[in-house]
């Protein structure tokens, strides 16, 4: 299970249990990749359903890692500096991943006339082995090769549509904001290398109050710039630019991939290199993430204030920019960390559980939506509960969740959970600021949901048949969202738990 020495070698014995859940999705990735090659075109739909067995296959294989922590891959001179920890934060973060991956390929299946098969469920598995590694990665080389492991495919995934401008545009403008970020972090990972010797985190923290005094400098500009990948990821201002052009270029279960997985490999990595590693440097991370969540949930409700209902693809940006502001409120628990004696992780989890499921759902009806309005503006949504009741009711289900309004029960409860960890950090300012755009957010959000109850204008379009596995994702977004609505006590209880 963990490293084993034997005279005169060094013996690495793998628990394959606890690397199970992106392992098996590496190698499905490969499976597709090959089968794809034998194929015919009328079977290509087979490589989709063979997607979502891995991820089910994958899903199942967090089962016995319930028991406890399992690690791999540990130093044979100090077994607690491991390279691979299964802990209850790895098996919640895993399951966000794997969760949302499932209902991205779900959302997937209709569009795949478009789209080429193989490269598409390749480039998707791939993305999901990296984010699965990452919450697990405990070291910083491993840290920054399953961030990227989790990047480089989406850039492909983005642009993927061939031949369509907005897709290339939203690629190159993605690649080449990634390759920027990825760079700083790898200069501010040499740099925490160079003055304490060591990549593992908690060797990273205990090596930090004792490092020589005229490589404090370089350790504390090492900490910062490692941050800014993670931070790229989350989509936290002002490195957020990236993202309102890529959800519009990309396929739309793509952005919704991005919106929900994207961010939750960005928290997780940022939680990891903080809380973990840079506990000793909370005094300069911790106002320098209470700033980043200020600057972000104010620039991400405010454009999304003032998106124009009828300028193309206005509901896919008004999603994007909403992201951003949700990725504002997710840092708020990892600040107050830096200001409290106990870690408000947990809050963070609860917070992208709940977001995760409601935003899937608000991205499976705006494909359904495309498919008869390809502009997907939000006037296009007037009126659409005289045509499609039951997706009408679930998107405005799943915009009071994300708004804190009943009966989004579980969207208030989160949002509640988020202000009590800044208030009890004695973040004071930031909660305040926090209600305020909180505030901001309700007027785009019950804007959009009263749009689908309006009398539409004219003769609505025919509605056109909605594809089973289209209907599938909805449904399950919903009946999880209102689950956890009817079990919101499940936020207090993730907020009062140590997952590290």
């Amino acid at each position: 299970m963990s490293t084993l020495a034997a005279s005169g070698s060094v013996i690495q014995s793998v628990d394959w249990i606890a690397i199970a859940p992106p392992t098996i999705t590496a190698v499905v990735a490969l499976v597709v990749l090959v089968a794809d090659l034998f194929l015919s075109d009328r079977r290509k739909p087979l490589l989709g359903r063979l997607t979502i067995g891995g991820l089910l296959l994958a899903g199942l294989s967090l089962l016995p890692l319930t028991d406890g922590d399992r690690t791999t891959f540990c130093l044979t001179t100090s077994p607690r500096d491991c390279s691979y920890v299964a802990d209850h934060f790895t098996l919640v973060i895993q399951l966000l991943v794997i969760g949302g991956a499932l209902l991205t390929a779900l959302l997937s299946m209709h569009t795949m006339d478009e789209l080429p098969a193989g490269e598409y469920w390749f480039l998707l598995l791939s993305a999901v082995a990296g984010a699965a590694l990452l919450p697990a990665s405990r070291d910083l080389a491993t840290l920054v090769v399953a961030l990227e492991v989790a990047t480089l495919p989406t850039f492909a995934l983005v642009g993927i549509r061939r031949g369509d401008r907005l897709s290339s545009e939203a690629a190159l403008k993605f690649f080449l904001s990634s390759v920027a970020a990825t760079a700083v972090t790898l200069l501010g990972v040499s740099f925490v290398y160079a003055a304490t010797g060591t990549l593992h985190l908690t060797a990273i923290a205990h090596a930090l109050p004792g490092v020589d005094p005229q490589l404090t400098t370089l350790a504390k500009a090492g900490a910062a710039l490692t941050l800014v990948g993670f931070a790229f990821k989350l989509a936290a201002a002002p490195f957020h630019f990236w993202v309102p052009d890529t959800y519009v270029g990309a396929p739309l279960p793509i952005a919704a991939y991005l919106s929900v997985v994207g961010k939750a490999v960005g928290f997780s990595g940022l939680i990891l290199v903080t809380v973990v590693a840079f506990k000793p440097y909370d005094a300069i991370w911790g106002p320098a993430a209470a700033a980043l969540a200020a600057l972000t949930m104010t620039v991400g409700n405010v454009a999304a204030l003032r998106q124009r209902p009828d300028a193309p693809h206005s509901a896919v940006r008004l999603l994007a920019w909403s992201s951003i502001g949700q990725a504002g409120y997710l840092l708020v628990p990892i600040a107050a960390s830096a200001y409290s004696t106990t870690d408000h992780i947990g809050t963070t989890v609860a917070y992208a559980l709940m977001y995760a499921a409601v935003n899937l759902g608000a991205f499976a009806v705006a494909a359904l939506v495309s498919r008869t309005y390809k502009a997907n503006r939000l006037t296009d949504y007037r009126g659409l509960y005289t045509t499609r009741p039951l997706a009408a009711l679930s998107l405005a289900f799943f915009l009071l969740c994300l708004a804190g309004l009943p009966p989004g029960i579980i969207g208030l409860f989160a949002k509640v959970a988020v202000f009590s960890s800044a208030v009890d950090a004695g973040l004071g300012w930031l909660a305040v600021l926090m209600a305020v755009n909180v505030v901001i957010a309700l007027v785009y959000y019950l804007r959009w949901t009263a749009l689908l109850f309006v009398r539409p204008e004219g003769e609505s379009a025919p509605a056109t048949r909605t594809p089973a596995p289209l209907t599938a994702a909805i449904a399950m977004a919903a009946a999880l969202a209102v689950a956890l609505s009817g079990a919101p006590q499940l936020v207090l209880r993730f907020a009062a738990a140590s997952l590290l």
